[in-house]
């Protein structure tokens, strides 16, 4: 067989050779030990937890080593693409503050390394597969659909391996004459690539998370080129990944069985590998079993991004916790610099997981609260106004006009060395502070129990009679205190636990009363200081409501 005949025969149209793109795709001038990383996903439609976690990583290694990070949009795969997935990828991931030094963007491809579009690098791939026919490592595959399926049925009656291999591989050796005789009768084919592994021989190699890993050589001649042109996804990212100078690859544990492919492909193209990192897949505790399973998107809605986006989580506490299951250093090394930037952090795949990552929606959420203790009221404010225009238009207009009063909100107990951790997301938030907003007021929680119904009107009638807006915080305490010890209850708290049976109940109790007239909580931040807030009329307005329709237990 002329191998070189062959080439020129099925791709007359490919006149570049290898080295021609070897020139145009040359080696980046970049500094020694710099990486150069990339999130390659499929335009899909559905946009997950798992692209976040490996494009942090990706965008990590690249920018804390002075590489580059590039988004390569693998569409190879007409079939499943869905319209607009690929503008939801992009908003997607720059919400959560992943942004690209090359690749597909929203103002179109940027770098000297594109198409990033694999669908418009088909002369790219077929130059290189013409290139594996002329050394006779791949070959034209005129197989049917039906003689596949014939085979793969002998070879489940046989309990073997299926796929096309060995003597299964029927046509990994037709003579050049009846390659023309299939073509001349308009027969379309695949390109397959002629394996020449050995099931008893293994190859080792380094991952970059899990070190050494040994597996059996890849016997089966896959199919490296569809019947449309386009190439499958071994062959792609394997030319993709070499013209576009890719060091690392980080990529989920289930593509280590194609491993030995993909580990061919290179030898057979005597191309260096990259360093491949198989992260691990995200796992949760299933609430009915209490056993680790597989993040679902049937059953867990956290697993898409925009379960995050809707419930109002902001970008740099997702990331942030993403980071503390990334690399188990993580956590040791914000404790001891609370303040610092992420991106102050030494990043590397060396303390990567290598088993499955627990994914902890409530561990999210408490360092959520830590980077909202970080956060000012104005940048809180900001966020909360971004999110309610684009997720709740009803609370946006709400809080249209309210700046001034929600900065205040928001900045209660903020300063000091212990501020406020108690605001997890957009939604929790505006919760939490609704019943600042007579829309949206409503008394929630009960009276306390060590309150009698007679009591609590006489609370509220007292308290209503004595309050001052003018009052100092401890002036406006001591009016409580009065109440509290004219009422039959203890002063300190600390005298009702060593005398229960001479006091109703203590301060705290008859605060609440207060406080839940006020707010509809039973708990809630400072209480003067939100009465500053909300205003003497709304204050005297709901004590005087609570009182008169006799609230609770009245």
């Amino acid at each position: 067989m002329d191998h070189q005949k062959l080439a020129n025969l099925l791709f007359p149209h490919i006149k570049k050779s290898p080295e021609d793109y070897e020139a145009t795709y040359p080696q980046r001038e970049l500094p020694e030990g710099a990486m150069v990383t990339r999130l390659g996903p499929s335009p899909t439609g559905f946009i997950h937890l798992g692209n976040l976690y490996g494009a942090l990583a990706d965008e990590r290694l690249a920018h804390r080593s002075g590489g580059v990070c590039f988004l390569r949009i693998e569409d190879t795969d007409e079939k499943r693409e869905v319209e607009g997935a690929i503008p939801a990828l992009l908003n997607a991931l720059h919400y959560f503050g992943i942004d690209f030094d090359e690749g597909a963007s929203f103002s179109g491809e940027i770098g000297a390394y594109g198409p990033y579009y694999q669908s418009h690098r088909a002369e790219i791939y077929q130059c290189f597969v013409k290139h594996l026919i002329s050394l006779g490592k791949a070959y034209p595959c005129f197989m049917s659909e039906e003689e596949i399926e014939e085979i793969r049925s002998l070879q489940e009656r046989d309990k073997l391996n299926p796929g096309v291999y060995g003597p299964y591989a029927r046509h990994r050796d037709l003579g050049f004459e009846e390659v023309v005789e299939r073509l001349g009768a308009g027969e379309e084919f695949v390109v397959r690539f002629r394996s020449e592994g050995d099931p008893e021989k293994y190859f080792t190699i380094i991952d970059g998370i899990r070190g050494e890993i040994s597996m059996p050589e890849n016997v089966q001649d896959v199919v490296i080129l569809k019947k449309s042109g386009l190439p499958t996804y071994h062959f792609a990212h394997v030319v993709d990944d070499h013209l576009m100078r890719t060091t690392h690859v980080v990529r989920g544990e289930e593509w280590i069985s194609s491993l030995p492919i993909h580990v061919q492909l290179f030898d057979a193209l005597q191309w260096p590998y990259p360093t491949f990192c198989h992260n691990t897949v995200l796992m949760k505790i299933d609430e009915e079993t209490g056993q680790k399973r597989k993040l679902s998107k049937r059953k867990d809605p956290e697993l898409s991004l925009e379960y995050y986006q809707k419930e109002g989580y902001f970008p740099e506490a997702v990331r942030e916790y993403l980071m503390t299951i990334l690399n188990s250093d993580y956590e040791e090394w914000r404790l001891a610099d609370p303040d610092a930037p992420l991106e102050a952090f030494d990043f590397t795949t060396g303390k990567m997981s290598n088993s499955g990552t627990l994914f902890d929606l409530d561990k999210l959420n408490n360092v959520s609260k830590d980077v909202l203790a970080r956060k000012t009221a104005e940048e809180i404010l900001t966020f909360m106004l971004q999110w309610a225009e684009a997720w709740q238009p009803a609370l946006a207009a709400l809080m249209a006009g309210s700046s001034e009063k929600l900065i205040k909100i928001f900045d209660i107990d903020r300063g000091g060395p212990k501020p406020r951790k108690d605001l997890v997301n957009g939604r929790q938030i505006f919760e939490f502070i609704s019943y600042f907003f007579d829309e949206h007021f409503m008394i929630r929680d009960d009276f306390p129990a060590e309150c009698g119904p007679k009591d609590i009107k006489e609370i509220l009638r007292r308290y209503l009679a004595t309050y001052d807006p003018a009052d100092d915080n401890e002036t406006w305490f001591e009016k409580i205190r009065q109440i509290t010890g004219d009422l039959g209850y203890a002063v300190k708290p600390k005298d009702h636990k060593k005398e229960p049976d001479k006091y109703k109940g203590h301060v705290g109790h008859v605060s609440n009363v207060i406080r839940i007239a006020i707010t509809g909580r039973s708990s809630s931040p400072d209480l003067w200081t939100i009465q500053q807030i909300m205003g003497a009329e709304t204050v005297r307005r709901r004590i005087a409501e609570a009182h008169e329709i006799g609230r609770a237990h009245v």
